[in-house]
C-alpha cells in the first residue's frame, strides 16, 4: 500500500495518476492466469489496498429485477437487491457512479461495463472519497468487469448467481444462444428481453455490428418447450452462418428458410423479423416473415407501424422475400416483438392487444429515458398487466440510432 501526506499532514492513501496505473496493471497481470472462482476475491484485495471495505459484486438477474450478490473470500454478500429504487439499482440502470453518504464515511456503487454491456455492479465503501479515487474507481469497475466476462466462459459460477430459480433445459438452450442483452455505442443502441426468462422456449434473438451495418434478427420458433427451442437453435445458427457470409437480406432469408425446411419438414416454421440498418445514413431494410409490425417510436411515442409487404415465415420452403425500408431521424427507436407480447390472454379474457402495447409505449416516459430502461420497464409492466404470468414467449428488442461513422468518433477522440 502506498502513503502519501494530506494537507494537514494526516496519512491519506495514494490514489494518483501512477498509482492507479500500477494498481491496475497488477490486478491485470495477476488476473490472466487466476481461476475463475478467485477473480472476485482479487478484486476485493485490491480494493482493501485502496483503503476501500465492504466490497460487494452484484450481478443482474435474468429476470432483471433484482442485483444478485456474488459469494466469495473477501466479499461483502447478503439478500439481493431491487434493481428498482436502489443505490445500486441506480447506478445500474443509468451506468453512472453513485455515491450515498453515510455517517462517517461513503458507499459507492459503480456500473461494470463490459463496452456497452452492463454486467452489474461493483459497490464499496470508502472513508472519504475525491476526483483521483472517482477517477480510479471507474477503471477498476472497467477492468473487473472484462475479467467476469472473461472468466465467464471457463465457469458457471457467476450464472448460478445470477439465477434466482429453476430453469428449464428449453431456457438453458435459449439463453445459451443469446449475446449480450444491451450493446451501447455511440452510434446506436440495441436492448432486448426475454419472458419468461427461466421458461423461454421459443423466442430468441440476435445481432451484430459489422462496420457501419447493425444486423438484427427476432425469432419466434413454432411450439413450446425443448422442440421449440431446438428449432430456434437451427434458425439462429442459420441466420449468424449466412449473416458471416455477408449475403444480402434476400439470400439471408432463403437461406434460413431452406435449412429450417431441410431439416424439420413443411410442419415446422419460424416467424422472423430480419432488420438490417446503416448507422450512418439512418436506412432501415428488413424482411418481415410472420412477425407483428415494428414500431417507430420518436420522442417517446409511437408515430407509425412499420408496415410492409409480408413475406411468409421462416421454413414454409421457396417464398420470395420482401424487403422494406424507412429512412430513420437521429434519436428515433424502433420496437421489435414477438406475437406473445400482445396474443396474450387470461382464460375467458381478451388478448392484451397492440393497442394496449401502444398505450403503455406512449405512457413509458417514467420507465426511463435509456434503451435499457425502456424495453425492461415496458417488459415489466407488461407482465404485471397480464397479472405477473403468461403462456406464451413474449421478447422485445429495440434499436435506438444517433447516427456518425465510427472512423469519425475516432477521429474526435484522437
Amino acid at each position: 500500500m502506498t502513503e502519501r501526506e494530506g494537507p494537514s499532514g494526516r496519512v491519506m492513501l495514494d490514489r494518483s495518476e501512477g498509482f492507479a496505473e500500477r494498481l491496475l496493471g497488477a490486478l491485470l497481470d495477476r488476473a490472466r492466469e487466476m481461476p475463475p472462482q478467485l477473480i472476485a476475491p482479487l478484486v476485493a484485495e485490491e480494493v482493501h489496498r485502496i483503503g476501500g471495505r465492504d466490497v460487494s459484486i452484484l450481478l443482474q438477474d435474468y429476470d432483471q429485477l433484482m442485483l444478485t450478490p456474488l459469494a466469495g473470500r473477501g466479499l461483502l454478500t447478503g439478500e439481493p437487491e431491487r434493481i428498482d429504487g436502489s443505490p445500486a439499482g441506480d447506478a445500474f440502470l443509468h451506468a453512472a457512479l453513485v455515491e450515498e453518504p453515510l455517517i462517517d464515511s461513503v458507499r459507492m456503487f459503480l456500473p461494470l461495463l463490459d463496452g456497452g454491456d452492463e454486467v452489474g455492479v461493483l459497490a464499496l465503501t470508502l472513508d472519504t472519497v475525491d476526483d483521483d479515487d472517482r477517477r480510479l474507481l471507474r477503471r477498476l469497475a472497467g477492468l473487473v468487469a472484462d475479467m467476469l466476462v472473461t472468466k465467464n466462459s471457463y465457469t458457471d459460477q457467476f450464472f448460478r448467481a445470477r439465477r434466482r430459480e429453476q430453469m428449464s433445459v428449453a431456457a438453458e438452450i435459449q439463453w445459451s444462444l443469446l449475446p449480450p442483452l444491451t450493446m451501447i455505442t455511440p452510434q446506436v443502441t440495441v436492448a432486448g428481453i426475454l419472458e419468461p426468462a427461466y421458461d423461454v422456449a421459443g423466442d430468441s434473438f440476435d445481432y451484430a455490428l459489422n462496420d457501419d451495418v447493425l444486423h438484427v434478427a427476432v425469432i419466434d420458433a413454432m411450439g413450446h418447450g425443448l422442440n421449440a427451442a431446438v428449432l430456434a437453435t437451427v434458425a439462429i445458427g442459420a441466420y449468424r452462418h449466412a449473416r458471416r457470409a455477408d449475403v444480402g437480406l434476400a439470400e439471408l432469408y432463403g437461406f434460413m428458410d431452406a435449412a429450417i425446411d431441410d431439416q424439420f419438414g413443411p410442419d415446422h416454421f419460424v416467424t422472423a423479423q430480419m432488420m438490417r440498418l446503416d448507422v450512418r445514413s439512418g436506412l432501415l431494410r428488413w424482411v418481415n416473415a410472420g412477425h407483428p409490425a415494428p414500431l417507430l417510436i420518436r420522442d417517446h411515442r409511437v408515430v407509425q407501424a412499420l408496415e410492409g409487404p409480408g413475406t411468409l415465415p421462416v421454413g414454409f420452403g421457396g417464398d420470395r422475400p420482401r424487403i422494406s425500408e424507412q429512412v430513420l431521424q437521429r434519436g428515433d427507436r424502433v420496437l421489435l416483438f414477438t406475437d406473445g407480447l400482445v396474443e396474450e390472454h387470461e382464460t375467458g379474457g381478451e388478448q392484451f392487444g397492440e393497442e394496449r402495447l401502444l398505450d403503455f409505449i406512449n405512457d413509458a416516459g417514467h420507465l426511463g429515458e435509456s434503451a435499457q430502461e425502456m424495453v425492461r420497464g415496458l417488459s415489466h409492466a407488461l407482465m404485471r398487466a397480464r397479472g405477473g404470468t403468461t403462456s406464451d414467449d413474449a421478447t422485445l428488442f429495440l434499436i435506438e440510432w444517433r447516427g456518425g461513422t465510427a472512423d469519425h468518433l475516432a477521429a474526435l477522440d484522437t
